[in-house]
């Protein structure tokens, strides 16, 4: 029987254990979409207990600790940090088989070097340990990061964002690259029109413009992709239900934004208009950058409206949707495409019913200008464990090149959470070496390692034009 988490976790052969020791374990980390926030980052701050750094803002864990019964003052109310760290050391136990309990020991090992598990019985001396270790210059949010060998981060920032942290990082030559990302969803979410007119009164203070048409909102919004692109952002995001691409006409635009503008109520299909509009405006702002865009589809966001009103989102109460989403992205990718207007494109997919479709689509417009120009991005949020990422490789290696992916990115807004790219690295590792051993593919380690490199490191190095 192998022990639990030891030096070759989920490795199961000689040959997984060659390819992950030899060629995956010390490369580095190109972090390229998460939601880690650059003012701490800038500041170098330290964190005040292991509870601040773990368990504030982590939404996965707050999920956990619900289920298993835990109040919410020990979530997200007032109850002191110690005792919310211990209520979540109660509920570790019983997070058996989810994810959770492998990143939970994995984070303890790689940052504080605790081999053991977290439970009722060892909470005070864990939390008493990494507090304290957290609180020394050795375990400033800086030093955590190149702890774990990462080179590059990509953050997730709106339009409005002045981007001064970014600029301070740079300015003070920390050792990371940490770049912003253009995630503009706030500029098109219509369906709360006062709230977008409160976002386009902000957009007229930050760019000194007025906005009373749509070509202003355009222009202004224009303005601050090229003052994104002037602070070393080469990467656009967005988190969808699905792609926008209906039919329009600039006459309709016009008509819908005065419609906003005057917080008149708008039509179903003018809200799909105006997204659809605005959407495609975005790509071929990207394209003329030779940005990369990211597409997170297939979240349903906000289920609980109960919870939603006390707490807010982002909170814990989305999900997986189901939502059509080929025919739209098709639809999407093709009208950009037949004007030689694609950028370079990732696509993430929530829904693993959809693996199979969305590995598929990218390879409708994958024209052999760029290796992997079109990706199929890693598995995100309820995907990113074990059985996901593996459908996810799994479906790529059928549909595709697994041998063109850019590999893992974290997601996350935990600055712990690192290791699930070795997470990642183990499981790839490990499918390859899995093949090998049954003879589906040649016994050459060191093309095999090549490959895995390439995947873990290389290709998103070479892919994303990060300025350095």
């Amino acid at each position: 029987m192998k022990s639990f988490l030891d030096e070759d976790f989920l490795l199961h052969t000689d040959t997984a254990k060659k390819l992950y020791h030899d060629h995956a374990k010390t490369l580095p980390i190109i972090d390229y979409h998460c939601h880690l926030p650059p003012d701490q980052i800038a500041g170098d701050i330290n964190f005040n207990n292991i509870t601040h750094a773990w368990l504030n803002g982590d939404h996965y864990k707050w999920r956990a600790m619900r289920a298993n019964g835990i109040d919410e003052s020990y979530i997200t109310g007032s109850k002191p940090d110690k005792e919310k760290f211990a209520q979540w050391a109660a509920t570790v136990p019983y997070t058996l088989r989810n994810p959770l309990y492998h990143w939970t020991h994995l984070e303890l090992q790689r940052y504080f070097n605790i081999n053991s598990r977290l439970m009722p019985g060892t909470a005070d001396f864990i939390y008493d340990d990494c507090s304290a270790k957290l609180q020394s210059p050795e375990f400033s949010v800086q030093q955590l990061i190149k702890k774990m060998n990462v080179e590059v981060i990509c953050t997730t920032d709106d339009p409005l964002d002045d981007l001064s942290h970014h600029t301070q990082i740079q300015r003070d030559g920390a050792e990371v690259k940490v770049f912003p990302a253009f995630r503009p969803d706030k500029a098109m979410h219509i369906e709360d029109v006062a709230g977008l007119n409160a976002y386009i009164n902000k957009l007229e203070a930050v760019s000194n413009t007025s906005i009373n048409t749509f070509e202003d909102y355009l222009y202004a919004l224009k303005n601050r992709h090229h003052y994104f692109a002037a602070n070393g952002c080469t990467v656009s995001d967005h988190g969808l239900e699905h792609i926008y691409a209906e039919e329009y006409t600039e006459e309709e635009l016009r008509a819908i934004f005065e419609k906003v503008r005057t917080e008149k109520s708008v039509t179903n299909s003018e809200k799909v208009k105006f997204k659809s509009a605005m959407l495609y405006n975005f790509a071929i702002w990207n394209q003329e950058k030779d940005w990369v865009q990211q597409f997170h589809l297939g979240a349903l966001r906000n289920n609980n409206s109960r919870l939603l009103s006390q707490l807010g989102p982002d909170t814990g109460f989305d999900s997986i949707g189901d939502f059509s989403q080929a025919r739209p992205l098709s639809k999407f990718l093709n009208r950009l495409d037949k004007d030689d207007r694609l950028a370079k494109t990732i696509i993430y997919n929530l829904n693993p019913a959809d693996n199979e479709m969305m590995a598929a689509m990218i390879g409708n417009f994958n024209d052999g200008s760029i290796a992997g120009k079109v990706q199929y991005g890693s598995a995100w949020w309820f995907q990113d464990q074990k059985d996901g990422m593996t459908k996810q490789i799994n479906a790529l290696s059928n549909m595709g090149l697994l041998s063109r992916f850019i590999g893992m990115l974290t997601d996350s807004r935990s600055f712990l959470s690192f290791p699930r790219h070795e997470y990642f690295r183990r499981i790839l590792c490990n499918l390859f070496a899995e093949d090998i051993e049954n003879g589906e593919l040649p016994n050459d380690i060191a093309w095999t390692g090549k490959i895995i490199q390439d995947i873990c490191y290389y290709n998103a190095k070479n892919y994303f034009n990060f300025k350095q």
